[in-house]
């Protein structure tokens, strides 16, 4: 898969990051859908146990057969400190590295993490989707940032999540009576779309089915350090 060119440097500060944040956050597009939903990456991360590499893996999941079609996985060193609200910068490196080696293009990429739901309206699913420019979810599993009430406990019950007067995201019940996870859009969709993808990705998991794979799969890449 062919990225463009980093909109920026990846050796900067944390203070360097924070002002890079605000200056991308505007560019986020934060509308759009899909028109026919068929191939859908997960994206996941483990660090190896001496946290000194990020080892990044992507899951490529038929919608429609309910079959993963494409996997990959690649470590990169750690070169940026452990900072909250500023991941990414941390875990991004890795990830368009794995990105990389997809044969196919997938119509949605689906994060473990924050999109617009972010102190400064900048996690990791709307950094790497501007990045790529390509139709990207934030699907987390804890809030970040904001207050939300709970969703009904049927599958589909949703709630707002909102942050300084602003809907930042949605609350989703992916499975009867279980937790709910935290979506915000993170690039070139609207919240309603991010919304039903993540509710189309699920196969009778909390998790959308995308992200759990690639959620074992770097799990299981760790344990080979």
């Amino acid at each position: 898969m062919k990225i463009p060119r980093a909109l920026h440097s990846w050796s900067v500060t944390p203070r360097r990051a924070v002002a890079i944040q605000r200056e991308l956050a505007g560019r986020v597009i934060r509308r759009g859908r899909v028109g026919s939903l068929r191939l859908l990456a997960g994206v996941d991360l483990a660090f190896s146990r001496e946290r000194e590499k990020c080892i990044a893996g992507v899951v490529v999941w038929d919608v429609r057969a309910g079959e993963v079609v494409e996997r990959h996985v690649a470590r990169l060193p750690v070169r940026f400190p452990y900072v909250p609200g500023l991941l990414s910068f941390r875990e991004a490196p890795a990830i368009l590295v794995v990105l990389r080696k997809l044969r196919r293009e997938p119509d949605v990429f689906l994060f473990d993490g924050q999109g617009y739901a972010h102190p400064r309206r900048f996690g990791l699913a709307s950094h790497v989707g501007l990045l790529i420019d390509r139709p990207s979810v934030g699907c987390a599993k804890s809030l970040l940032v904001g207050t939300c009430r709970q969703p009904g406990n049927s599958k589909g019950s949703t709630a707002p999540i909102e942050h300084d007067g602003e809907r930042i995201g949605t609350v989703v019940r992916t499975r009867d009576s279980v937790k709910p996870v935290y979506v915000s859009v993170g690039h070139r969709l609207s919240l309603n779309a991010a919304v039903e993808i993540t509710l189309a990705a699920c196969a009778g998991f909390r998790i959308p089915e995308p992200t759990r794979l690639a959620d074992r799969l770097v799990a299981r890449e760790k344990t080979r350090t």
